[in-house]
């Protein structure tokens, strides 16, 4: 059996190898490392994967999202509504642009932002929206939408995991991950379903407008060379890496279907294990699957982590705390009670997931958690 990496980069790289090293060789030859011909082909073969009007390259995905609600032109005081579970990127760059991050809690079944907290959450200073779609699988953009334009906010998708899923609206329609919203935002970082091999990322709009100044903000405020309209940022996606992804874009559906493949053995080996909960599908979403996660016992997880290290099988914790008890943003946070957010900090623990898994790799992790199951089926909790 081959290693067990958490995502396996190098085997997906062996599956085009050629292309991309004629690519990335191709690239250099022509010295156009910045802004070159490569990302302006990458624009527009992304805007076209996603039926999106605009794509803006830009440097990662928490560029992003600062550029984003720099467009909005989001004021500092002003408060934007985000999922306590998540990854720090939203709230760090709220907090950046003098804004005040708005902890909702999560559903328990989904880890989705739960739409009830954000009609409760809801102030005279809120002026955003920005929904995560964890773990590949997107919020519930129906009724996101249907808030934002009861309340006239603006919504902005954090689609960095979830990149090539789709959301199914109630007359059957359906959107790309992140082209919903008035932006959204992607990452490329090496480990996304959608990756490159360095930084990048992505907005997203049908907005003409906002796209016009995203792209102005995203290098240096300029709407010509040497003429600076507004104070921007320098972040751009470099023209080596838009190679890289103009090799894998074609593959991205196959890569998603692979990994839901490995999601459903996943479910079939541990379904009805108790203390432990599979992923739950979404009925208006398709699952990405970036990372596969569990919810497992609190007085289990810790150990069944350990287990797992033990036998050479990494594991890793999607979020060990959560955003409103992390010290960074205690003081400048608003938010109710979280109570799914922090069990969820203490139960939850994703399993290697890449499109280059194999069938061989899952019996093992899920013998493993068996083996571990059975060891310990005699545990009383306290």
């Amino acid at each position: 059996m081959r290693k067990i990496q958490m995502v396996d980069l190098l085997g997906q790289y062996h599956e085009i190898q050629e292309k991309i090293d004629v690519a990335v060789i191709d690239t250099i030859r022509s010295t156009a490392f910045i802004n070159g011909p490569e990302v302006k082909a990458f624009q527009f073969e992304l805007e076209d994967y996603l039926d999106v009007k605009h794509v803006i390259p830009c440097g990662n995905g928490t560029d992003a999202l600062q550029v984003a609600m720099m467009a909005l032109d989001l004021k500092q005081g002003d408060e934007i509504i985000t999922p306590a579970f998540s990854y720090a990127a939203v709230a760090e760059v709220a907090a950046l642009l003098g804004l005040i991050p708005v902890f909702a809690d999560v559903d328990p079944d989904t880890f989705l932002i739960d739409t009830e907290e954000i009609r409760q959450l809801i102030g005279p200073k809120t002026k955003a929206i920005v929904p995560v779609h964890l773990f590949g699988q997107n919020a519930d953009m129906a009724e996101i939408l249907s808030i934002a334009e009861e309340f006239n906010l603006y919504v902005i998708e954090d689609a960095a995991q979830s990149i090539g899923s789709e959301y199914t609206f109630f007359d059957g329609s359906r959107k790309k991950s992140g082209t919903i919203g008035d932006f959204g935002c992607t990452s490329f970082f090496p480990s996304k379903n959608l990756g490159c091999y360095g930084d990048g990322g992505a907005l997203m709009t049908n907005n003409d407008e906002l796209a016009a100044k995203a792209r102005m903000f995203v290098n240096h405020g300029q709407e010509k060379k040497y003429y600076h309209k507004t104070i921007g940022i320098n972040s751009r996606l470099d023209s080596i890496q838009a190679a890289v992804l103009r090799c894998k874009l074609p593959h991205l559906d196959a890569y998603n279907a692979r990994r839901f493949e490995n999601a459903l053995r996943y479910n079939q080996a541990l379904s009805g294990i108790d203390k432990i909960a599979t992923p739950c599908l979404s009925v208006d979403s398709s699952h990405a699957f970036h990372q596969y996660t569990l919810r497992v016992s609190a007085a289990w997880r810790n150990e069944l982590k350990d287990h797992l290290n033990k036998n050479n099988i990494p594991c890793m914790i999607y979020y060990p705390v959560s955003l409103h008890k992390q010290e960074a943003y205690m003081d400048i946070c608003r938010h109710g009670d979280l109570p799914v957010s922090e069990q969820l900090c203490k139960e939850v623990i994703s399993l290697p997931m890449s499109p280059n898994l194999d069938s061989e790799q899952v019996d093992y992790i899920t013998n493993s958690i068996k083996d571990f199951i059975n060891i310990n089926s005699n545990y009383q909790e306290p």
